[in-house]
């Protein structure tokens, strides 16, 4: 006999992330989370289009309680989940032509988290954030990998030019776009492409050893003058988070952020006006003891928890 009240017994059927229903049962819910299992532009270690599901599974260790800093749970009827849109495997022109109508139409009935998929995805998300709050985005971008290059090893497009392209249509604002954990080798025009535009680039050596608020307060304080009073979109590449942390990615870089100085962050940030959230980068097949869609999984949660806390609704 099966008991109801077993919440964290292990079922291999659908489980959204923290045990959200499917999407089906609550359509009318706040806040969903939608999976995008893309990895069609990874250059180097494949495997993110996985990362949707490990970060669920890994998840559902949160879901009998409240946060700790928030002190919030989801209620019922508050989150669900889309599980993994429908979409192309091998065709990154065909996948974002066809994950900005669905997007569209989701983040017009609620306040979204992503879970990725390689990087690529936020290019065709931010074209639907923009079309939905009607300017241009201020953006916080954590990443080891700035994003910026033109091209993707020559070809036009890929997990590496998304804030390019982004900038060039018109999606962000680069003097509200904030960059944090940025560390791999690169040209210096590259690299400082969103600061010689005036944006402003925290670079991981720049944080090393800063992880109580106080010490991250110029961080905590330059996002929270840029965000206010204009739409805010967070996108979060788990390689920020240094290898130790997060092994399970396909473009590790040494020397990253601790989970630490990401959770100060992000629970310092729970009264900013973010219109949505994605976690990219999630490789499974290159994680060891499930390191990385654990840390995914809190820092997801933790961003989720801080808008329910606030009151946020969707826009």
């Amino acid at each position: 006999m099966v008991h109801d009240s077993f919440a964290y017994a292990f079922d291999s059927r659908f489980g959204g992330f923290l045990n959200a229903p499917h999407a089906s049962l609550h359509p009318v819910a706040p806040f969903a989370v939608a999976g995008i299992a893309w990895d069609g532009a990874t250059t180097h270690r494949p495997g993110a289009r996985h990362g949707p599901s490990a970060i669920r599974q890994a998840s559902h260790m949160r879901c009998d309680a409240e946060h700790p800093h928030f002190n919030v749970a989801p209620a019922a009827g508050q989150l669900v989940d889309y599980s993994d849109l429908r979409l192309p495997n091998t065709s990154l022109e065909r996948m974002r032509a066809a994950l900005v109508p669905q997007a569209q139409a989701l983040i017009a009935r609620h306040r979204l988290l992503w879970l990725g998929g390689d990087h690529s995805i936020t290019l065709p998300l931010l074209h639907a954030y923009r079309a939905h709050v009607g300017e241009p985005l201020a953006l916080v971008h954590f990443d080891a990998h700035c994003d910026t290059w033109q091209d993707h090893f020559g070809e036009p497009s890929g997990h590496g030019t998304w804030v390019y392209e982004a900038a060039e249509a018109g999606l962000i604002d680069l003097a509200a776009t904030t960059q944090i954990g940025i560390r791999s080798a690169g040209e210096r025009a590259t690299r400082e492409y969103v600061a010689d535009r005036g944006g402003r680039i925290f670079t991981a050596r720049e944080l090393r050893g800063l992880e109580s608020e106080s010490a991250l307060d110029p961080v905590i304080a330059h996002v929270r003058e840029v965000s206010r009073g204009r739409p805010t979109y967070l996108t979060l590449d788990i390689d920020c988070l240094d290898p130790a942390f997060a092994p399970g990615t396909g473009t590790p870089e040494p020397g990253g952020l601790t989970v630490n100085q990401v959770l100060t962050l992000l629970e310092a940030w729970g009264d900013v006006p973010w219109v949505g959230m994605d976690l990219c980068e999630v490789s499974p097949p290159f994680d060891h003891a499930e390191l990385t869609a654990n840390a995914a999984s809190v820092l997801g949660w933790t961003w989720l928890c801080g808008q329910l806390a606030r009151g946020a609704s969707v826009r």
